[in-house]
This record gives C-alpha cells, sequence and structure tokens, in this order.
C-alpha cells in the first residue's frame, strides 16, 4: 500500500434531537462508516450500551455500536471512557487490518469530563510486508488548559508505549476551536496538513474545524469532509478523512 485512508468521526452517542424529538441515527451511522471507504476509523462518543435508550428504542442494536457500526470484515475495538446513570460510552477504532493490541490510557482533567485515550496497534500491509500501525483515539476535553494537560499526558502516554521509530497516527474531536494545540503536538512530532482547515462542526453549518488527524512517520497529503444532507442529520459533527503516505 503506498498510503492509508484515515476517518474519524463523533457519532454524538448514535442519537440526534433533543426531549421527544430525540431520534435513533446509528442504523444510518452504519451506512456512513462504511460510505468513507477508510482503512481505519477512529470514533467517539461511542456508546457500549445506555438502559433507558434501550427500552424507548425498540430497535437499538444489539452489542455495542462499534461492533454494529463496523462494515463486513473490520475489527472493531472499544474502551469506555465515561460511566453515566444509564450507561456508558468511550472511544473506538474500527480497522480493515488485523489488530495486534490494543490499551487504554485515563486523561480525564476533572470530575466533570471522563476522557481517554484509546491507543490500537494495527498490523498493515506495506510493499510485501507487514507495518504496525500505532493509532491513538482522543476525545479531548471542553476547556483549553485541560486540552492542553491532556496533550502533555498524551506525550508522556506515546513516551511510554509507542517505539520511537514506529508509525503514528493520533486522531479524534480535539476541541480545538481555536486551532492552538498544533504546537504542542508539532513538539511531539506529531504534524497534520499544513494550514489545514476543514470545518466538522456543527454538521449543519460547519465552522469551526474540531475533528483532527495527526500522524507522525507518515504524511497528511490530503483532508475532506463529505457534505450533503445525511450527514447533516447523522450527527452533530461530520467525519474528517485524511489521505496520508509513508514518509
Amino acid at each position: 500500500m503506498d498510503g492509508l485512508r484515515v476517518a474519524t468521526y463523533n457519532i454524538h452517542k448514535g442519537v440526534q434531537g433533543v426531549g421527544p424529538l430525540k431520534r435513533l441515527a446509528v442504523h444510518n451511522l452504519a451506512h456512513a462508516v462504511a460510505a468513507l471507504g477508510a482503512d481505519v476509523v477512529c470514533l467517539q462518543e461511542v456508546r457500549a450500551f445506555h438502559r433507558r435508550l434501550q427500552r424507548r428504542f425498540g430497535h437499538w442494536p444489539a452489542g455495542d455500536q462499534a461492533q454494529f457500526l463496523a462494515p463486513a470484515g473490520y475489527h472493531a475495538v472499544y474502551r469506555t471512557n465515561a460511566v453515566t446513570r444509564h450507561g456508558e460510552h468511550g472511544n473506538a477504532l474500527l480497522s480493515r487490518h488485523p489488530v495486534l493490541h490494543h490499551a487504554h490510557r485515563d486523561v480525564s482533567d476533572h470530575r466533570l469530563e471522563q476522557r481517554g485515550l484509546l491507543h490500537v496497534t494495527v498490523a498493515v500491509p506495506r510493499g510485501g510486508q507487514t507495518v504496525v500501525l500505532h493509532v491513538v483515539v482522543v476525545h479531548l476535553g471542553l476547556i483549553h488548559a485541560s486540552r492542553v494537560r491532556q496533550v502533555h499526558a498524551l506525550g508522556h502516554y506515546v513516551a511510554e508505549a509507542v517505539p520511537p521509530d514506529a508509525p503514528l497516527v493520533v486522531a479524534g474531536d480535539f476541541n480545538d476551536w481555536g486551532q492552538r494545540l498544533h504546537a504542542p503536538l508539532a513538539a511531539l512530532g506529531l504534524r497534520t496538513l499544513p494550514q489545514a482547515h476543514v470545518p466538522t462542526y456543527p454538521a449543519r453549518w460547519p465552522l469551526l474545524a474540531l475533528d483532527r488527524v495527526y500522524a507522525r512517520g507518515l504524511h497528511v497529503v490530503a483532508l475532506q469532509a463529505p457534505h450533503g444532507p445525511g450527514w447533516a442529520r447523522w450527527s452533530d459533527h461530520l467525519p474528517l478523512v485524511a489521505q496520508l503516505q509513508w514518509v
């Protein structure tokens, strides 16, 4: 393979709307994820279960949403970030290629926001050989100071868990509407497309580039977000799709 196609998508727990207008979107999201055609899909706000909504929506899928959203033949990994009164949710990764290992690191900065890093290693074919790709799925906090500390925690984790010469992708919802995290991430060797600004939030009128793909050992050569009436209805974020090339 000359490169990789990586997508990141905050699916808003597979439900859209408020109160009596709330509707289940996870079935449409399954088609949306397949349509991205990505080798690796990084997901945020994925539900393992939610007892109250499962009673409300009779067609709630069995198992966690990561398993349900995985296209045929893909491998699914889910780890919990937040435990709530009726259920739990977290980050997930879907991979076209075999998953070798996965781990989780709690990077919660305060008690009101439960956040974590999902680290997955994937066996990716390249030129007749197999390369071990490290992927970290993130969903950072709503407060800038928290995000700075979480990037610092990410750096410590990467230094511990990822060999310095291994290809690494860090993707997810960075909640970084001021684009102030480019520099601290670059200090970790993680870079995205120079001067890239692809708005993904809110999905109906995207203005903010909250969703990002950074890489080390690969170059991000293209970024795009799909548009259209369906994408605007299935989550409050648009997905971001990145094309990466090996260094």
